[in-house]
């Protein structure tokens, strides 16, 4: 039980935090608006703009007959881009601390653990959700964390709208001092995760229609019941806090308070458990810039150039009557027209209705559209053979079309290095969280240098210090059917052999992986399961276990696993532990090598 004085305590403590969030929230307003005006143009929703009161609202026509059609651009724009750097994935490898043979075993370790867990928490989808808000709004945040229940790391996509620095002004997150996550969850989900009972809030999503001409003000509004705020707020360790400190409040109620729980950081220092992906930076600004910004005021003119082509367009094909004052019924006339075989009744003496001279749809129109549209791709990078994906005329020779193509990648070089380096930040923190959290021993499933599954035991102390590096560096400069007309080059030039001149295991995989086929078509399935089992029984062997050799087992591929084991340096740690290991796998294999020499003998007889 606590006292009334510690529960006033944790009272006033919370509501703080809570003044602390709503004033960041205050101060990021403007900021804000921004990005749900970029929403709002990749919606279509494009006679909005920005208002000191109402924050975001539509503009009202000057007329009833002026076209206020939408040409979007930026949707277009923005997929194209999402769609060029989804290629951008690399493959993270740990560089060892030194050359020596336990750091080149843990740097393959390490390796190996990264290529797991990428694969186990599809990390793919994670980057493009991540990659969508950082080219929506122009920044995005991964919050890299330790999941207590499942007892393993966890990467998840923040949107900026949850993030809330105290310091707009610091361009990275090493230059904050201290940092909000606040979002929306069910009650119920909060109670689950600390176990107290937190009232509800109400809490709106804004859900923005595509068409519509009411003010964004006054969009619909769903306030699900059940819900509330949930506001982490992390502190940089300091000389009075060492090991920093995170607040964990909902309402009135503190549900956390302590310090920093990883050692994220380097050299095992505690920070945020978060990493800011940008897709342009902006100097002297937190949040970066995206194109969508950028490209709004070119949107506008466009759209303003073609409703007043089509105005004119619409005269020319209508056309302007004339009429002498009382000469027809104008009401009439107004009404219906001059619909063809129509008679028109006009007074005797005045002159008859007749149809203005509107001229021509004046060139500087469409001069000025094709310049706004020239500048649509000067303005995001995106040039027409991304768009529609069409090989200019003038280029008429293969190498041609493929400088072209490495220019328009070399256009997104910035947002591929930041996204790069995102993830390189993404893979350290785990490999850090790991070697602080993962006591126990665990079994990860893994894919070798030749497609083969392998099984790999470790625990966090068996991850050192290790630097984190990109194994690739030009997914987005080298597209996929260029990387594959490579390798056919490099093949028929026989680099790709050995001595003997054949293709080994390893490279007929990369080879096959390279052209879309996975690891299942590199090898014979009875070698690939013989290989696992015989792996298996090394680590059933290192734990203690007894094994035992079986007439179906391949005693080639057995005597090759066992011995390799028994050269490894896992093999030496595992005998230190136990000493009997090296003798029983010695009989292990002296026997697969009596059952290996009975079999041939008995074949020879049979021929």
């Amino acid at each position: 039980m606590i006292s009334d004085a510690e529960a006033e305590a944790a009272r006033h403590t919370a509501l703080e935090v809570r003044r602390d969030y709503e004033r960041r929230s205050e101060q990021r307003r403007a900021t804000e608006a921004q990005w749900t005006l970029n929403a709002c143009f990749v919606a279509g929703r494009q006679y909005a703009d920005i208002t000191p009161v109402l924050g975001v609202e539509d503009t009202l026509p000057g007329s009833d007959w002026e076209e206020r059609q939408v040409y979007n651009h930026i949707a277009p724009i923005l997929e194209t881009r999402l769609a060029k750097l989804a290629g951008v994935r690399p493959v993270m490898s740990v560089r060892p601390a030194s050359g020596s043979d336990e750091d080149l075993k843990t740097a393959e370790a390490s390796t190996k653990i990264l290529s797991a867990v990428s694969a186990r928490m599809e990390t793919e989808n994670v980057i493009s959700r991540a990659t969508m808000w950082s080219e929506l709004t122009g920044t995005s945040l991964y919050k890299v964390y330790w999941d207590n229940e499942a007892g393993d790391v966890c990467i998840t996509a923040v949107s900026p709208y949850e993030i809330f620095p105290d310091n707009l002004c610091a361009e990275t997150l090493d230059d904050v001092r201290s940092l909000i996550h606040a979002r929306a969850l069910p009650v119920g989900e909060i109670y689950d995760m600390y176990g107290v009972a937190v009232s509800e809030e109400e809490v709106e999503f804004a859900l923005p229609e595509r068409s519509s001409s009411r003010l964004l003000a006054d969009m619909r509004k769903v306030r699900p019941g059940g819900y509330a705020v949930l506001i982490e707020r992390y502190e940089r360790p300091t000389k009075a806090k060492p090991e920093g400190e995170l607040l964990i409040t909902c309402g009135d109620k503190l549900l956390y308070s302590g310090p920093l729980p990883y050692e994220n950081g380097r050299d095992g220092k505690r920070t945020f458990p978060f990493v800011k992906q940008d897709a342009l930076p902006t100097a002297g600004a937190f949040f970066g810039q995206s194109m969508v910004e950028r490209a709004i005021p070119v949107q506008r003119a466009y759209n303003a150039v073609k409703n007043r082509k089509h105005e004119f367009i619409n005269r020319l094909c209508g056309g302007v009557l004339a009429v002498e004052d009382g000469s027809v019924d104008t009401d009439s006339l107004a009404e219906e027209g001059l619909r063809p075989g129509s008679v028109v009744i006009y007074r005797q003496g005045t002159r008859p209705p007749q149809m203005l001279d509107q001229g021509v749809v004046p060139s500087s129109l469409s001069a000025e559209e094709s310049k706004l549209e020239e500048e649509f791709n000067i303005i995001t990078g995106v040039s027409d053979i991304m768009r529609s994906s069409a090989v200019p005329a003038q280029a008429g020779s293969g190498t041609a079309i493929q400088l072209l193509i490495d220019q328009d990648d070399s256009r997104l070089a910035i947002t591929s290095d930041l996204i790069r380096a995102a993830v390189r930040e993404v893979s350290r923190m785990v490999l850090r969280l790991y070697k602080q959290l993962a006591q126990e021993s665990r079994l990860t499933r893994c894919v070798g240098e030749d497609g083969r599954v392998e099984l790999l035991r470790w625990k966090g102390s068996d991850i050192g210090e290790c630097d984190v590096v990109c194994d690739t560096v030009a997914e987005s400069a080298l597209s996929r059917s260029g990387r594959q007309s490579r390798l056919l080059e490099l093949l028929s030039l026989g680099l790709l052999s050995d001595e003997d001149g054949k293709l080994g295991n390893a490279t007929k995989h990369k080879l096959l992986e390279a052209f879309g086929y996975g690891s299942w078509e590199t090898t014979e399935e009875l070698r690939s399961l013989h290989e696992q089992h015989a792996d298996e029984e090394n680590l059933d062997a290192a734990g203690g276990k007894r094994i035992e050799v079986m007439d179906i087992d391949d005693h080639d591929l057995h005597l090759h696993s066992h011995i390799r084991f028994m050269l490894s340096s896992e093999c030496e740690k595992a005998v230190k532990r136990d000493k009997t290991l090296t003798e029983r796998m010695l009989t292990h294999i002296r026997t697969h090598r009596e059952m290996k020499a009975l079999t041939g003998r008995a074949e020879a007889e049979n021929a």
